[in-house]
């Protein structure tokens, strides 16, 4: 089993609060973990149609069986748990009792907040980062890889090849998870709006375009982004709020949290098809957002990233906004770095007076600028805490 960085706060969490709540899309390996963390406990899938029945139809004589806490797996599955859970945390002081894990983050935190406001700890558990895969010795691939298989366990435990394991993935994806959230009669459609995004990776949000291209209103169309975004498939990186006297665009950018998955969508079926590929850029800018956000995820920190675009065209990919300074990050899908890299970091750092930043690209060297820049490879930036 693969070392996961979210270990150890997982583990502190649950020597304080009554409940962990550990959400995450499905297949990224919650289930494995929470195994392993936490030996000594129970295990019940509520994905079991008897054990949800039991669960449903009798919860207390079902949470009798667990007085003294378990594992409860998928347990938006059965929001009547959730008012039991409390009466039964309620009566015992003691920290981690009973471990929550679920691949649908709306209804999860709507059942909490409803009953378990205030006793429950959360962290999300995203697919393998960069950092988890190659920290023990193990060389890392080129780009082109990592983006072509994405980050899901399956692909790298199991051996599954990419292209046999996303097209299922996303078949379940949209028969499972999609209805249990809203009861969405075409599913079809909605496929084919996934696909429609996939191609948008890196740009701005555009709801009355798509509506245009999925045949729906922009209601829908917001709908459905809420959909993939709390069932962790897409992440809306929001545009920095400093607008440093500029006028900025207000729109969030598409990213997916796993190229692979993007990769599917487009119907990319061979690593070597991404080497001149229109998207390759998109999907190595995407790779590196969410690299990004799984440092902070995993680690149970505040994602506190933005982008920055004015309407004359300036734009950082990404804003690290740290409180008192602000780090911008440019990324480039080129291995020879020259001058034109460097533009749009120098002039947002000469409007905001900051005095470092980061251009980050798929090249080896390191290098770093007298103008406060550094260059960094991809694999370097996995290590380091940004």
């Amino acid at each position: 089993m693969k070392k996961r960085v979210a270990t150890e706060k997982i583990k502190k969490l649950a020597s304080r609060f009554k409940l962990i709540a550990v959400t995450g899309p499905r297949q990224s390996g919650k289930t494995t973990l929470v195994k392993d963390i936490f030996k000594h406990k129970p295990y019940v899938s509520l994905e079991n149609p008897d054990t949800r029945r039991f669960a449903i139809e009798d919860t207390r004589g079902f949470l009798n069986e667990y007085k003294d806490g378990a594992i409860l797996d998928e347990v938006q599955r059965t929001p009547e748990v959730f008012s039991y859970l409390q009466e039964i945390t309620d009566n015992k002081k003691a920290p981690g009792q009973f471990i929550l894990t679920g691949s649908n983050n709306f209804l999860l935190q709507q059942n909490i907040a409803q009953s378990l406001a205030g006793r429950v700890a959360y962290i999300n558990l995203l697919p393998f980062s960069i950092e988890e895969l190659y920290s023990d010795g193990h060389k890392m691939p080129g780009e082109n890889s990592i983006i072509f298989k994405g980050l899901y366990p399956p692909v790298y435990d199991q051996r599954i090849p990419p292209q046999d394991w996303y097209p299922n993935y996303i078949r379940t994806y949209v028969d499972r998870d999609v209805r249990q959230i809203k009861n969405i009669t075409d599913l079809i459609v909605f496929e084919r709006f996934m696909r429609l995004l996939a191609g948008r990776t890196g740009q701005e949000l555009n709801l009355a375009s798509l509506a245009v291209e999925t045949g729906v209103d922009t209601k829908t169309i917001q709908s459905w982004i809420g959909i993939l975004e709390s069932s962790f498939i897409i992440y809306l990186l929001r545009p920095h709020y400093k607008n440093f006297n500029k006028t900025i665009v207000k729109r969030p950018k598409i990213y997916f949290y796993d190229t692979g998955l993007v990769c599917s969508l487009l119907g990319i079926t061979t690593e070597t098809q991404l080497t001149n590929h229109p998207v390759r850029g998109s999907l190595f800018e995407c790779l590196v957002v969410t690299e990004l956000v799984k440092k902070r995820t995993n680690n149970g920190n505040p994602v506190n990233l933005y982008y920055w675009r004015d309407k004359t065209g300036h734009e950082v990919d990404i804003i690290i906004d740290n409180g008192d300074t602000l780090v911008p990050v440019e990324i480039k899908a080129g291995k020879t770095i020259n001058n034109e890299f460097f533009k749009n970091l120098l002039y947002w750092n000469a409007l905001s007076g900051m005095k470092k930043g980061y251009l980050i690209y798929t090249g080896d060297e390191q290098q770093k600028r007298s103008n406060g820049i550094e260059v960094i490879s991809l694999a370097e930036m996995s290590r380091r805490d940004m």
